[in-house]
């Protein structure tokens, strides 16, 4: 039960804890950064008929195929208010981007390339069959499949969805996270501290990754270093999808998380990680409730909440495996080589002349968040990797989801 075990094999049991939740339906205002439960289908066809896609002179294209030519005006055909004639030998109508093309007419003569007094056009460059007209349906048409479930909504989304005519779609429900941090030396920002108290600011960084990922931060303070204080916690998260505590993850006689919640109904599947940061990872069921115990360290917490945190919500979304924004890169300095634990080295991503590079930071401390913020990816070394020199290419995973 306490040998380590393997990022991989970790991820893989936690991930293989949850299922998909249950869905609801939103307006499409509300519907950025949701995440598909069921195909978005269109309910119209887009454009729903032939439309202009320039400014000027819908006419058949055989009275214009040789110039000049001359045609009579015979109506004009705004976006909204189509023309409701037939447009005949030798006539045109005067149309607007976006207005329906109107009957007998198969070509559009640009604006640019006529002359008109109001009642005539002079067509002075040859029309094409076709030309300048979108077809119905060019877009997409009803009863297509717009966006397929599993898919997290952006704003380009957003705007395909409600062109298709939907007002409301049906989405996952957000899954909802209870996050507790524990430590006596623990206070919020702004707040007294005890002597030799630091500020409690990883609780801060996984709920804005969890509000990221589409869920519900839910956030049940700080828990000081007492059996007794850890009592209400299963009440307080019972209807929460996912519990995460923050720190107490160790065997300390002040890590409390694993025998302080063994008498309330946990139960422990997992324990430490052969990773670095971020070894004594905990995880189990508090009753029927997932635990998810991170770090206290605030650097070990935010990367294990993307390697361990991230997969298990998009499981809990329907969305497809969580994988990573990987790369290659050379490094520009030298690695020692590794021990029995997977490292994930903070770096900076640069690109020369096509090629991407990586800079490993000299202090790889977990406590120092500043290095995390600077830092947008983390060289991923395996085991026993030998070392390696500058220009080496080595396994980078971009920090673009946090």
């Amino acid at each position: 039960m306490n040998s380590m075990l393997s990022v991989d094999e970790a991820q893989a049991r936690i991930v293989a804890a949850f299922s998909p939740l249950s869905s609801e339906r939103v307006k499409i205002d509300r519907a950025l950064g949701r995440v598909l439960a069921e195909d978005a289908v269109a309910r119209l066809t887009q454009p729903p008929f032939d439309v202009s896609s320039m400014d000027g002179y819908a006419v058949r294209g055989d009275d214009a195929a040789k110039t000049p030519a001359q045609l009579k005006i015979v109506g004009v055909a705004p976006a909204g208010r189509p023309f409701k004639g037939k447009i005949g030998t030798g006539e045109a109508a005067r149309i607007y981007t976006g207005a329906v093309i109107p009957d007998g007419a198969d070509a559009i003569v640009i604006q640019e390339n006529t002359d008109s007094d109001g009642k005539t056009v002079t067509v002075k460059s040859a029309a094409e069959h076709g030309r300048h007209i979108r077809r119905a349906g060019l877009d997409f048409r009803q009863g297509d499949t717009l966006i397929p479930r599993g898919h997290y909504l952006t704003a380009r989304d957003v705007a395909l969805l409600a062109a298709g005519d939907l007002a409301e779609i049906v989405v996952t429900r957000k899954p909802r996270i209870a996050i507790v941090a524990t430590g006596d030396e623990l206070s919020r920002p702004d707040e007294k501290r005890v002597p030799g108290g630091i500020v409690a600011s990883s609780s801060y960084g996984i709920a804005a990754l969890v509000e990221k990922w589409c869920g519900v931060a839910l956030d049940l303070g700080i828990l000081p270093d007492k059996p007794e204080a850890f009592a209400a916690l299963p009440r307080a998260a019972k209807d929460c999808d996912l519990i995460v505590t923050l720190g107490g993850a160790s065997v300390g006689d002040h890590d409390l998380v694993q025998s302080a919640l063994a008498p309330h109904g946990f139960k422990l599947d997992f324990w430490k990680i052969a990773m670095r940061p971020g070894k004594p990872l905990i995880f189990g069921h508090l009753n029927k409730t997932p635990l998810l115990g991170l770090p206290g360290n605030p650097v070990s917490a935010i990367v294990c909440a993307l390697l361990f945190l991230r997969p298990a919500m998009a499981k809990m979304l329907g969305e497809p495996p969580y994988q990573p924004t990987m790369l290659k890169a050379k490094l520009t300095t030298s690695l020692k080589a590794n021990d029995s634990r997977q490292d994930y080295i903070r770096a900076k991503l640069s690109r020369r002349d096509g090629e991407a590079f990586v800079e490993p930071f000299a202090t790889q401390d977990s406590s120092m968040q500043r290095v995390l913020a600077e830092a947008d990816a983390l060289i991923v070394r395996a085991p026993y990797a030998p070392a390696a020199a500058a220009g080496h290419m080595v396994d980078v995973m971009a920090l673009d989801d946090c």
